[in-house]
């Protein structure tokens, strides 16, 4: 069995699918016809962190909307590719983009999330792969993780917050939000 922290401390980029991950998965659309979708703030705060210490972040997800492009902009995602039902290919072309660019990122430096079937391929080429409680048994089957959380819920940020423990910078990340023992007791005696 894989040491999942160690594990995690390998990864230079966290690939997310959007639907099931991202998202709760359901698509709603109001009476226009104008669909919506509904995110985590705590999976904002752990990409957000990831991209602090220098993780890359991506999103490949095989539907196009531009409530991804607009929450992908507000959080930090380093890289979005929309409309792709391959997510093999998309993740094999985003990283020949990134190598073409000078970065070293290969998939075995990569962990993906995904909850169903288009995501499996690419979940069996990376390093560290993770999904949701609620995912098809067969991804839950390929994957290193399984999330306490459901997607849409701080599935992604449980991951995040493992990406960082791995990488030694998680006691940092928390020390940001909280008081030091000094600064606990100047708080209570103001």
């Amino acid at each position: 069995m894989k040491d999942l922290i160690q594990e995690a401390g390998k990864v230079k980029m966290l690939v997310l699918d959007v639907d099931g991950i991202l998202s709760d998965g359901k698509i709603i659309y109001d009476a226009n016809g104008i669909e919506t979708k509904a995110f985590s703030v705590k999976d904002g705060v752990g990409i957000k962190a990831l991209n602090k210490y220098g993780i890359k972040t991506a999103i490949i997800t095989g539907r196009s909307s531009p409530m991804v492009t607009k929450r992908a902009t507000e959080i930090g995602i380093d890289y979005v590719v929309q409309g792709r039902d391959d997510k093999l290919i998309a993740l094999q072309e985003l990283l020949q983009e990134l190598q073409d660019k000078g970065e070293q990122i290969m998939a075995a430096d990569c962990a993906y999330m995904g909850d169903d079937l288009p995501d499996i391929k690419a979940l069996q080429t990376v390093g560290f792969a993770a999904s949701v409680p609620n995912a098809h048994l067969e991804v839950i089957n390929r994957v290193d993780m399984v999330t306490s959380h459901a997607g849409g819920d701080g599935a992604v940020r449980e991951v995040c917050d493992l990406i960082l423990k791995g990488h030694g910078h998680y006691e940092a990340f928390i020390a940001g939000y909280t008081l030091d023992d000094a600064s606990k007791d100047m708080a209570a005696t103001s």
